[in-house]
């Protein structure tokens, strides 16, 4: 079947199966392998992307079903060579160890600001419970969005 699909703001055409994977159409068909592919059951968070400003994890949703949408990855958050507010508080905060649940991460923690653009400690933690990471022990994640929140807010 052939799907087109925005991602990060370029019009992506392809031919795929039916049981094409989003995170496979990212990562093979488009060849943007920020998004990683952690556990393939929805535990883990580390495919996580925005589907229409949305997050979402790429391993549930079939490139078919995303055919028409808009995608935003990690590789599309910074713009004119400047990182993302929240890939900027990630790196100042220290909310990153190994990596591999970063883009997940970064990008739960955007679709999370847009909801809710001051949140708490608690708040925090409740919106990013679905993306795990084995590195950080969450501290740094959590002060990370939370720093985000208050750089935006100073915006």
């Amino acid at each position: 079947m052939r799907v087109t699909i925005t991602v990060n703001d370029t019009e992506q055409r392809h031919e795929v199966e039916d049981r094409t994977l989003l995170v496979h159409f990212l990562r093979e068909t488009c060849g943007l392998t920020g998004t990683n592919t952690g556990c393939d059951t929805t535990s883990c968070g580390a495919c996580t992307v925005l589907l229409d400003g949305e997050s979402v994890k790429s391993c549930t949703v079939l490139a078919a079903q995303a055919d028409g949408h808009e995608v935003t990855t990690i590789e599309g958050l910074s713009t004119d060579e400047r990182l993302h507010p929240v890939q900027q508080a990630f790196q100042e905060r220290h909310g990153l160890q190994c990596g591999f649940c970063t883009p997940g991460m970064v990008l739960a923690s955007v679709s999370l600001l847009q909801e809710n653009p001051s949140p708490t400690e608690r708040e925090v933690r409740n919106g990013l419970e679905g993306n795990l990471c084995r590195c950080t022990g969450y501290q740094n994640i959590v002060d990370s969005v939370l720093t985000a929140s208050r750089e935006e807010a100073t915006r």
